[in-house]
């Protein structure tokens, strides 16, 4: 073995994604990777950017890192490092600074670092690269689902974002390469595949003469055998078209899920935030989806408190919020990042008046939840279960339904990577439906 590797990651599925390419990297190079601890021989951080709070915790993990082992190789990666090249080159924690579509160096880099221990950056002209950066998976470690990335960058520049300043424009993957990673997945045993960017929305943009967009590329994923479900990470509403819906609704393996941006209910805030539609429009794509699906699970995330946001624009947001009805609705107050237009906007408010707003579309959120869970009472739905959890003091086999339910039955079988029809009797404390499974309906 080459050493001992611990690694971190921060942040979004994307990173997820990347921080496990970069681990089968590692091993493949012979590498032994180890758990986040004192007595790795390298640490390597994946960290965030999102936020200011994201960046401090991005450098606490980095100094965490160096004083679990002063002599040990620390890699600061991504977004942060991507944003603030020169801070983390006067951190005397970090000895490699490895930036957005630069880690497919990492162990070249790593090799050159241990032959000459010269602290280096590796920074790619993010806003001006074209090249999609070529990391890829072959098994992963939940076995019943992969998040694969298809796409990075962004061209939106909403008001409150560092992202397109940490990624860069858009730039997609070629079906033909996502599909080969499908099918490798799918051999080990894999059976949901998560497609998931920076802005997933966007997927093929950039290159309209390939015509490529996320509707080819899903149906292409749909051929895959082996492959049981297709879900899609954070999409933006205006992708939600008659074609786009009736297309998808007639594909077996799509999941009713849809995780749809929103951040606020009032147009003048979204004018604000620079996010590209209005409320209304908002709302019909959603009736869009409702006509082609019988029950789409409706999941989306608010932002509190956004500067200027008035009494009256919360209420309306909030009035909005009530007349959709998601699924789950995630609700962050605005946090400042400095850097983007937002952050120097007049009329910021104060924290007390985000979290009292922040509570109030919470306790929405929740009831909505289990409105909507609480229509699938008695019904029969087919759950792909993942891992044994205690509920109510009791064990049970808990997975999730193509609509993203969680779903708890007893079992002393071992189910993980099973697909059970299961009928849902309850709804539990912890927001778990409960029910009894069909076995004689294995799939």
């Amino acid at each position: 073995m080459k050493g001992k590797v611990a690694l971190h990651n921060l942040g979004c599925k994307v990173n997820a994604y990347e921080t496990e390419a970069m681990q089968q990297m590692l091993e493949a190079a012979g590498y032994e990777i180890v758990p986040f601890a004192p007595g790795a021989d390298i640490y390597v951080i994946n960290t965030c950017t999102v936020t200011n709070i994201a960046d401090r915790k991005s450098r606490q993990m980095l100094h965490k890192a160096k004083k679990m082992n002063p002599e040990a190789i620390v890699v600061a990666a991504g977004c942060y490092v991507q944003t603030d090249a020169k801070k983390a080159a006067q951190d005397a924690s970090i000895d490699l600074i490895i930036g957005n579509n630069k880690k497919q160096e990492l162990v070249a880099v790593l090799e050159q670092y241990q032959k000459d221990k010269t602290k280096k950056q590796e920074m790619a002209d993010i806003d001006h690269t074209k090249e999609y950066e070529r990391l890829r998976i072959d098994r992963t470690e939940e076995h019943t689902r992969a998040y694969i990335k298809v796409q990075d960058g962004c061209n939106q520049f909403c008001t409150y974002c560092m992202i397109p300043y940490a990624r860069g424009r858009v730039r997609s993957r070629k079906i033909e390469d996502v599909v080969d990673e499908v099918v490798k997945l799918s051999q080990s045993g894999c059976q949901e595949v998560v497609l998931t960017g920076i802005h997933l929305t966007s997927y093929g943009v950039e290159r309209p003469e390939d015509g490529e967009n996320l509707l080819k590329l899903i149906q292409a994923v749909h051929g895959v055998d082996g492959i049981a479900r297709i879900r899609l990470g954070s999409l933006e509403p205006g992708i939600i078209t008659e074609e786009f819906a009736r297309t998808v609704s007639g594909l077996p393996k799509f999941c009713p899920h849809f995780h749809l941006s929103l951040q606020s209910g009032c147009t003048e805030t979204l004018k604000r935030m620079n996010r590209r539609y209005t409320a209304e429009e908002y709302a019909r794509h959603c009736q869009i989806l409702r006509k082609y699906f019988d029950a789409p699970a409706l999941t989306t995330d608010v932002i509190t408190g956004f500067p200027g946001e008035t009494r009256e624009e919360f209420e309306q947001s909030k009035k909005f919020i009530e007349e959709i009805g998601f699924y789950e609705t995630h609700v962050f107050p605005y946090s400042k990042r400095e850097g983007t237009k937002a952050a120097s906007m007049p009329d910021q408010l104060t924290e007390q008046v985000k979290k009292e707003r922040c509570r109030q579309l919470i306790e929405i959120g929740k009831r909505h939840k289990i409105s909507y869970m609480d229509q699938f009472l008695g019904q029969e739905k087919e759950v792909l279960f993942e891992t044994q959890q205690e509920i109510e003091g009791i064990s049970y086999w808990t997975g999730y339904t193509m609509e993203y339910l969680k779903v708890g039955i007893k079992s002393e079988e071992n189910l993980e990577n099973k697909r059970i029809n299961v009928k849902l009797d309850r709804i539990c404390q912890s927001e778990i439906l409960l029910g009894h499974g069909k076995f004689s309906k294995l799939l």
